[in-house]
């Protein structure tokens, strides 16, 4: 052996460390698939907290309480449906014990406080209880109504298990 090739050898020397940066691929994949997972988990509440919403549910049904009114033209059941969809919102919202036992005067005067703004005392909103005593409501003015309705279920609070006291 020759002493001067030998002279030339270097000494063991480790690798460098990885670097942590790019990623290998497969952290890139994992990144995407936990990106979508968030996004679909984010989209899938969304729907469920929106489909959750009485003021939603509460606008579908008016819509579906006019075209059923088109349809039949019993305005005297259409305006005791209103009633009743009105009433069902109130007690979405509303403690059972403020709401459930309200009527006549006493009911319009919560309706006003809630987002009336006094059209259901003094205005058309009053046929929702004095429809019950008219032989044939035809003097209401129904698309009236149904305007003020859906003013009074937007004015609602936006989150459903927020009981507000009036």
């Amino acid at each position: 052996m020759d002493p001067e090739l030998l002279a030339e050898l270097r000494d063991w020397h480790l690798p460098e460390a990885p670097s942590w940066w790019p990623p290998a691929p497969g952290w890139w994949a994992l990144l995407g698939l936990a990106l979508l997972a968030a996004a679909a988990l984010g989209l899938w509440s969304w729907r469920r907290q929106r489909a959750r919403d009485p003021r939603r549910a509460a606008r579908f049904e008016l819509v579906r309480l006019r075209q059923a009114l088109a349809a039949d033209g019993d305005r005297r059941g259409h305006l005791a449906a209103l009633s009743r969809l009105v009433r069902r919102v109130a007690l979405a919202y509303y403690p059972p014990d403020q709401v459930a036992g309200l009527n006549g005067e006493a009911w319009l005067d919560f309706l006003d406080r809630t987002g009336g703004d006094g059209a259901f005392g003094r205005g058309v909103g009053r046929a929702l209880v004095d429809a019950a005593h008219r032989p044939a409501p035809d003097g209401v003015d129904l698309d009236a109504l149904h305007a003020l309705i859906a003013q009074w279920i937007a004015r609602q609070p936006a989150r459903m298990g927020h009981i507000v006291h009036p």
